[in-house]
């Protein structure tokens, strides 16, 4: 393989002079329950293991879990942070204890609501406030309770908690019963509902799939305002929900890396591979339509994109 024939003298002249490549010691890769994460989790190892010499394991845990081994050096990165969204724990291991670095090449994203277009178009449902209409709200009512059914994330997701935050805050709350499931499971019931015409609405975001696969209406909101976002997590506060607000749009968000700063004594090229990562939001989503849709196998799609992709990898590397 071109890319890593390429390396070897490249590390070799970065490393001060060392004569071989560490082999022994393992590099350990947090991966959270979305698909992107798993993807990009797999390229990192595909990367380490084939051009730096070293073991690789990927490990299941969701964000807290993940930051709190890489503060005690039992994990070493967390290869795609949602910014803001785990600010609470970013500000605890970047910013206060500095164990953690972030990587700054952020991947921009969206988070919101979403109805199927048809839907929207054929009720008029156009801005997050047409939830809190209860004529609306009964289109989603599935169970016969009365309240609508809403998606608002998977369990463990801090989005998941905003957007318990943002339904309080624009009412909704009221007129809606507020679902957790996992992403895999929400996704098919969109499926299952645009087929049989049937609606749904829930949250959304990219980088994702999704929004390949179907027309889909993003609810209009007003514009993020800093002023109006108060959110607190339910592990800095067991009234969490009571004293957050946030009734305006989403910022921005940025997917980064993060990683142990650790790494940086015992595999200093690995240090240079974490801070140097760069993906765009394109590349992000066709990795989570490859994995979802076209149902690849992580470890094989990962193997396949880093050949493909030598000189964007090469960069990573070297840069």
């Amino acid at each position: 393989m071109y890319l890593k024939k390429t390396l070897t003298g490249v590390i070799v002249a970065v490393s001060m002079g060392a004569t071989s490549i560490a082999s022994a010691a393992d590099v350990v890769i947090g991966v959270p329950n979305w698909p992107s994460v798993a993807a990009t989790a797999n390229i990192l190892k595909v990367v380490i293991e084939e051009n730096l010499g070293l073991e690789v394991e990927l490990q299941n845990g969701t964000n807290p879990i993940v930051f709190e081994a890489m503060d005690s050096g039992a994990m070493h990165a967390h290869p795609e942070v949602w910014m803001p969204n785990q600010q609470n724990l970013h500000d605890t291991f970047v910013k206060t204890k500095g164990s953690v670095e972030m990587n700054k090449n952020g991947v921009a994203a969206f988070q919101g609501m979403c109805v199927p277009k048809a839907l929207a178009d054929k009720h008029g449902i156009k801005s997050i406030d047409d939830l809190t209409n209860p004529d609306i709200a009964a289109l989603f009512d599935t169970d016969g309770d009365g309240k609508g059914e809403v998606w608002i994330g998977a369990p463990g997701w801090a989005s998941t908690n905003i957007e318990k935050i943002r339904a309080k805050s624009y009412g909704y709350d009221q007129t809606f019963e507020l679902t957790e499931s996992d992403e895999t499971l929400a996704y098919a019931n969109l499926d299952n509902a645009i087929k049989g015409s049937k609606p749904w609405v829930g949250f959304c975001y990219t980088p994702h799939y999704v929004f390949v696969l179907h027309e889909m209406q993003v609810l209009e909101e007003p514009a993020y305002d800093a002023s109006q976002w108060k959110v607190v997590q339910p592990t800095d506060d067991p009234n969490w929900l009571a004293v957050s607000t946030a009734g305006t749009a989403w910022d921005t968000a940025y997917l980064h890396l993060h990683f142990a700063k650790s790494v940086e004594k015992k595999h200093p090229e690995v240090a240079k591979l974490f801070r140097n990562m760069k993906l765009s939001t394109d590349a992000v989503s066709e990795m989570t339509y490859a994995l979802v849709i076209d149902k690849e196998d992580p470890a094989a799609y990962a193997t396949a994109w880093v050949k493909k992709h030598e000189d964007q990898v090469l960069n990573w590397l070297t840069n």
